[in-house]
């Protein structure tokens, strides 16, 4: 190993093994998990939507809100 003009050699010995050392125990930053998906779990939304078409789900009563959901899966195509 060649040594510098003063007579020492080049870096610091104990500075490269903690480079090092922390190089390869540092986890690289991971994006936060996404949230698993599970089927047929319903989501609070807002939603804007013209007042007819809400007062004509609402019309039948109670329900009006799984009524919605079924026309816009059907719209979906789901």
């Amino acid at each position: 190993m060649s040594r510098s003009p003063s007579g020492r050699r080049p870096g610091v010995p104990l500075k490269a093994a903690e480079a090092a050392f922390r190089k390869a125990t540092t986890k690289p930053i991971a994006e936060p998990p996404k949230a698993p998906s599970i089927p047929g779990v319903k989501e609070t939304v807002t939603l804007r939507i013209d007042q007819d078409v809400l007062e004509f789900f609402q019309e039948d009563g109670p329900g009006w809100q799984e009524r919605i959901n079924a026309s816009l899966c059907k719209a979906a195509g789901k």
